[in-house]
C-alpha cells in the first residue's frame, strides 16, 4: 500500500475526486452494489460507484438518498447510454422459448414484455441533475452535446468508458473529464461503441499504455486487477487509478448471492467466457449451464 499511495501522490485524479485512494468500485448493474456497498467504499477514501443502468427514476432517486444516508463523501452514478435495437415480436418470443429452454431446472415461465424496454434515459438524468450527483459514469457511448454541456456547468464530472484508442479519442472530443481503458480481462459487458466489440479485446496494461500516449486525459484502468500488485503495475502502465469490480463482488456490503461468493472464493483459475447469452452484448460471465445451453441459440 506504501507503494501505491507514493505513485498516487503524483496523480491529480485524487483532488479533482476528492478521494484518497487510486480505487474505483466498478458500477456493477443488478444487485450488487448495493446502498451499503457505494457508502462503504467511499467512506474507505476509493471511490464507491452506484450501477443505476437497470433502474427507473424513482428506484435511483431513492438509492441516492440511502446513499447519502450512509456517507458524506463523494460516489458516482453510472448509467448505460441508449443504443438503437430493433426486436420484432417473432424475434422476443424465440429469444424467450431460447432462454427458458436452457433453464428448465428453474422451473418459471419467461413472461412477455412490452415496451417501453428499458427505463427512460432523459428521466434517469433528470433525477441524477436534481439530487446534484458529483459525479457520472457512463457506457456504451458518449451522452448528447447538449447534455454534457448541461451537466458541467451543474459542476457534475464525467468519466466515459474506452475499449480502443478510436473510442478514447471520440471521448476526449466530447470534452469528458476522465477516461476508463476497460482492457480484455474486464467482468460485465463490454462498453465498446465503434465496431465490433470482438475486435476490441485489447488487455488492460497494453489499452492502458496505448491510451497513455495519445489521450490527454487522466486514465482509470479496468480489467483484471485484483491485488496490490495489479494496482501498481497500472499505475506504472499510465493510469492514474484504477477500477475494480470482481474484487468488490464478495465484500459482506455487496448484494452478490451467497453462493456466488461462494464460487468466487473458491475458485483459483479463470473460470470466465465471453458470451452474448445474457443481453445479446458481449460480456464476460462464469460458466454455467445457461452459457453453454444459449450457444445453440446465437440468433435469439
Amino acid at each position: 500500500m506504501k507503494h501505491i499511495t507514493s505513485l498516487w501522490s503524483n496523480s491529480k485524479l485524487a483532488d479533482f475526486l476528492k478521494i484518497k485512494l487510486p480505487l474505483i468500485q466498478a458500477p456493477m448493474a443488478g444487485g450488487a452494489t448495493t446502498p451499503q456497498l457505494v457508502a462503504a467504499v467511499s467512506n474507505a477514501g476509493a471511490l464507491g460507484s452506484l450501477a443505476a443502468g437497470y433502474l427507473t427514476p424513482d428506484e435511483i432517486r431513492n438509492t441516492i438518498r440511502k446513499i447519502r444516508q450512509l456517507t458524506a463523501l463523494p460516489f458516482a452514478v453510472n448509467l448505460f447510454i441508449p443504443e438503437n435495437h430493433q426486436a420484432t415480436p417473432e424475434q422476443i418470443e424465440a429469444a424467450q422459448k431460447a432462454v427458458q429452454t436452457s433453464c428448465q431446472e428453474l422451473n418459471f415461465k419467461v413472461e412477455n414484455i412490452k415496451p417501453p424496454y428499458t427505463p427512460s434515459f432523459d428521466e434517469q438524468i433528470a433525477v441524477l441533475l436534481e439530487e446534484k450527483i458529483p459525479i457520472f459514469s457512463f457506457t456504451f457511448g458518449i451522452p448528447p452535446q447538449h447534455l454534457i454541456t448541461t451537466l458541467k456547468q451543474n459542476g457534475v464530472k464525467l468519466i466515459g468508458t474506452a475499449t480502443t484508442l478510436e473510442e478514447a479519442s471520440l471521448l476526449e472530443k466530447n470534452n469528458i473529464d476522465i477516461l476508463v481503458a476497460q482492457g480484455s480481462e474486464a467482468g460485465g459487458h463490454r462498453g465498446t461503441f465503434l465496431g465490433k466489440a470482438e475486435n476490441a479485446l485489447i488487455p488492460t496494461l497494453s489499452l492502458t499504455a496505448l491510451l497513455k500516449k495519445h489521450i490527454n486525459l487522466p486514465l482509470i484502468a479496468a480489467g483484471g486487477i485484483m491485488d496490490a500488485q495489479d494496482v501498481v503495475k497500472s499505475l506504472k502502465h499510465g493510469a492514474s487509478a484504477v477500477q475494480m469490480g470482481t474484487a468488490f463482488l464478495c465484500c459482506p456490503e455487496s448484494g452478490t448471492h451467497p453462493l456466488y461468493k461462494k464460487l468466487l472464493l473458491n475458485s483459483h483459475k479463470d473460470i470466465t467466457t465471453l458470451t452474448r447469452a445474457f443481453s445479446g452484448k458481449l460480456a464476460r460471465g462464469v460458466i454455467n449451464q445457461f452459457i453453454i445451453r444459449m450457444q445453440d441459440h446465437p440468433k435469439e
